[in-house]
């Protein structure tokens, strides 16, 4: 796993696929609910902490600390083949 938001979107869409999946038993189905769900936990932490350095960026931007445009935004933030 990297350390984008593109790449916790995939694995988020592969976490679906895996439980669209109809030829489940009951035992792996509910092995991957109990996955999901503790995905979906991780992920909501990890999208809370890119939205604090989002916002740590607009305001640093907005009151002239440093140039958002300057300074490298956190990986997080980023996207593959960005210049950042």
């Amino acid at each position: 796993m990297k350390n984008t938001l593109e790449d916790l979107n995939n694995h988020l869409f592969e976490a679906m696929e895996r439980l669209n999946n109809d030829d489940l038993t009951d035992e792996e189905l509910d092995r991957e609910l109990k996955r999901a769900e503790g995905m979906t936990k991780v992920a909501g932490q990890i999208i809370q902490n890119a939205e604090l350095a989002y916002k740590t960026m607009v305001h640093m931007d907005e009151y002239g600390y440093k140039s958002s445009r300057e300074a490298n935004a956190p990986v997080m933030l980023t996207m593959k083949g960005s210049k950042e």
